[in-house]
């Protein structure tokens, strides 16, 4: 727990915290989890949520809608993490390094049915010989690789059924994850890239089927190609992740409007520099993260949307434009600051870039319903 956690956990309102402090809109939440929950329904595939982005058993809880739900994880901690919270059915969606395998062991010898991905022969033996020593079945997805941008067999390259014979018994299926989406800037790019997606891991797993080895499941996603796909025939499931909050990525690319992001920094006025025309606040790089991820689209947004306080309604004109470990910077957009509108200690609240990066920073979210009261204190999962 932080120094400042008796004050915090005592606080009413968000007024009453000290700063920086991550806040989480339930509301908004509980509409971002309906409408994905809507979305996989009419696609007709099962949702598989990715919890990096949140992190926390409470938001899953909002996001499942039901209990049982499988869920996809970042780190083994989170695996850890999840499961000591009831959570069963478990995907870690980053390549296997052998030097985890014990701690996979650990969790599936507890009754974790976790399965791993990979997308080499190296992997595949090293996994089967960790498992053949400890006298478990260890299952893995076979990363299909579906833009170019990251990892994953090809899938028409040969290397694909070489890793499933080496899996052996432990093939459960494929898997892809179509990083390129974050590039589409057109209605016809996203589904195109989602197409595109969802074509190449069902290919994956119809060669895999003709030569003989089980591919049950079929996984695909992003938040972005599960929001634009037209179809996704032949896919058994899907995972998203920071749909359940939102920020102003995908405000850009489309997938949720900027009154939809459901996290943001309360940070404090602590400083004016009239004569560069800076606000400063409590809220660095540490704080905000130091993703620029808005910086190719049409709107830029610095390091962060900044944001009244009370009405969580943007302020126009202004945005972080830049940070320091624990100062960010506020500037204006044309014309010089209103420094009036910033009084010394008045907070704001900044909308995040990159919500799983912004997020990564704290240890619990202050849960509010929209109207500034502090209504719940959530704690999160940090490290690997």
């Amino acid at each position: 727990m932080n120094e400042f956690s008796p004050v915090a956990e005592l606080a009413e309102t968000i007024f009453d915290l000290p700063t920086p402090a991550l806040l989480l809109d339930r509301r908004k939440l509980e509409t971002n989890a309906q409408r994905m929950r809507s979305r996989v329904q009419q696609l007709g595939v099962a949702l598989r949520p990715h919890v990096k982005t949140s992190k926390s058993i409470d938001v899953l809880q909002v996001l499942a809608g039901a209990d049982g739900v499988p869920i996809t994880v970042s780190t083994l901690a989170e695996a850890r993490y999840f499961f000591a919270n009831g959570v069963r059915d478990i995907l870690y969606a980053v390549g296997i390094a052998p030097v985890k395998l014990p701690q996979v062991a650990v969790l599936i010898r507890a009754g974790c049915a976790l399965r791993l991905i990979l997308d080499s022969i190296d992997a595949a033996d090293a996994v089967q010989a960790f498992a053949s020593a400890e006298g478990l079945t260890i299952e893995a997805l076979i990363e299909v690789d579906t833009d170019g941008r990251r990892a994953g067999v090809a899938p028409d390259d040969d290397l694909l059924t070489e890793v499933a014979r080496r899996l052996g018994p432990g093939l459960a299926g494929v898997m892809t994850h179509a990083g390129g989406s974050y590039s589409g800037r057109t209605l016809s790019e996203f589904e195109e890239i989602a197409e595109r997606e969802r074509a190449g891991a069902v290919t994956a797993a119809g060669r895999l089927r003709d030569a003989g080895f089980p591919a049950g499941i079929v996984s695909v996603g992003s938040t972005p190609t599960v929001h634009y796909a037209r179809t996704l025939d032949g896919v058994t499931e899907a995972r998203a992740g920071v749909y359940a909050f939102g920020d102003l990525v995908q405000a850009q690319l489309g997938t949720c409007g900027v009154g939809d992001i459901a996290i943001s920094v309360l940070t404090s006025i602590i400083g004016h520099n009239r004569a560069h025309g800076r606000v400063l606040v409590d809220a660095g790089f540490l704080a905000l993260s130091r993703d620029r991820g808005t910086a190719d689209f049409p709107v830029d947004w610095g390091y962060g949307a900044v944001c009244d306080a009370a009405t969580g309604e943007p302020i126009e004109g202004v945005r972080v434009e830049s940070t320091n470990q624990e100062h960010g910077i506020i500037t204006a957009l044309e014309g010089e600051l209103d420094f009036s509108r910033f009084p010394i200690g008045d907070r704001v609240t900044i909308l995040p870039n990159h919500a799983c990066a912004t997020a990564a920073a704290y240890d619990r979210y202050f849960v509010t319903q929209g109207d500034g009261r502090v209504s719940g204190v959530w704690d999160r999962v940090n490290g690997w």
